[in-house]
């Protein structure tokens, strides 16, 4: 029989907030947190404006300043984020075995930053003025290495990079780890600062992300007839899962209880979806099979909804091939018509969102939906949050690449 993982902790590093609690007020007022991009010039392009997360490294106090200059931007966001969810779960890990306790904290491409300057470095300065932390900072599984360093874990320790599934695939693989037995305490979700010259110039140049310079705010706008691509953005989002018995036996806060997990493969283009949302749907269905639970108990769908004209309509086809008439009844809304596309990062902060909304009792919106698509005629919760008791949510994630993941999170029961 597989053993029984909640939601302990919650952290998170977005364009809306760095800290659960502002996020969350943010996201329920409805809040956008696109803006024009001040990292780097973008006089030269034609997307000027992202999901830029407002970061002080030295001021959070998550590592000495030394080591954070040995850290890239989206290690130093993972370690953040799980500091506050750590924090959040009240869990003292030098209390606990060890070996016990893993780590999987995923990205879609890791230390972009990083390779960039390291490697203008290589081409303007010689070989020799190549940094030695260059590979350490950029490796992908960097972020999971320095969240077990810190506490000290020792237990199944990796990355998952399967693009804008990553969060999800390493938190359903964090599930089966605590399932099985190998863990009782998993710290996973994922983390992604591709918001560098290469990041905008790559997506802007396939044509993936929305033009809609003239308001920025109201670029990100899924499920809308006027919608013209994604929002880039970065931050994290990373969430503590313990074992049941483990999380009771020490009185630790429980948000819900993580049911299930699917993961399946379009086997098609490698950046666009299956039009009729086949693979979405065999994800969505073997999460609720692996949940034992049956697509009427569903009340809310935080969905993938990323902006894009292919996406959305996929991602609804494979709404509806799953949930049938009750698609219809279904409440869904896109976290990121709010903050961008956060990558391999959205996942985990999605999932915060999907135990917040079990925890208080409120749906979060769907921002700038105002013209809805007629081939997107599902309940999108649009432009304002809603108050209703979940008791089930589902939470969805499709990366390039052809990756689709599903998570079922439901109210703890007994």
């Amino acid at each position: 029989m597989k053993r029984r993982v909640v939601v302990t902790g919650l952290g998170v590093v977005t364009s809306l907030g760095r800290k659960v609690d502002t996020f969350w007020e943010r996201v329920v007022r409805g809040d956008s947190g696109v803006g024009p991009i001040t990292l780097f010039d973008v006089s030269g392009y034609r997307v000027q404006f992202a999901g830029e997360v407002p970061w002080q490294p030295e001021g959070e106090g998550i590592a000495p300043p030394k080591e954070l200059r040995r850290l890239d931007r989206f290690t130093q966001f993972a370690l953040a984020s799980a500091t506050d969810a750590v924090t959040d779960s009240g869990i003292d890990f030098s209390k606990e075995d060890p070996f016990r306790c893993g780590v999987i904290i995923g990205s879609g491409i890791g230390g972009l930053s990083e390779f960039e300057a390291q490697h203008e470095r290589l081409l303007t300065k010689g070989i020799d003025k190549v940094s030695p932390f260059t590979i350490p900072k950029l490796m992908v599984n960097s972020a999971s290495g320095h969240v077990s360093s810190k506490y000290g874990i020792k237990g199944p320790n990796m990355a998952v990079a399967t693009a804008c599934a990553s969060a999800a695939n390493s938190m359903g693989e964090a599930l089966r780890t605590i399932q099985s037995g190998d863990a009782d305490v998993m710290v996973t979700g994922g983390s992604e600062a591709a918001l560098t010259p290469m990041g905008l110039a790559g997506f802007q140049n396939m044509r993936a992300l929305s033009f809609r310079s003239d308001a920025p705010q109201q670029a990100s706008r899924p499920f809308d007839v006027d919608r013209d691509g994604f929002v880039l953005a970065e931050g994290a989002g990373v969430i503590v899962l313990e074992e049941l018995e483990h999380a009771r036996a020490r009185g630790a806060r429980i948000y819900a209880e993580l049911l299930g997990y699917g993961a399946s493969g379009d086997a098609g283009h490698i950046t666009q979806p299956d039009e009729q949302g086949t693979g979405a749907a065999r994800a969505m269905s073997m999460a609720l099979r692996d949940a034992a639970r049956s697509p009427q108990d569903v009340h809310y769908v935080n969905a993938h909804g990323t902006s894009t004209p292919l996406g959305d309509k996929a991602e609804t086809a494979a709404i509806k091939r799953v949930f049938g008439e009750h698609a219809m009844s279904l409440a869904v809304s896109s976290t990121k018509s709010q903050l961008g596309h956060t990558l391999g990062a959205s996942g985990g902060i999605e999932m915060v969102v999907c135990a917040l909304t079990i925890t208080h009792g409120v749906i979060s919106p769907t921002i700038n939906l105002e013209n809805p698509d007629p081939d997107c005629d599902l309940d999108y919760t649009p432009n304002v949050a809603r108050e209703a008791k979940v008791d089930l949510a589902m939470s969805n994630s499709f990366g390039f690449g052809g990756h689709n993941a599903s998570l079922v999170l439901g109210r703890l029961d007994s």
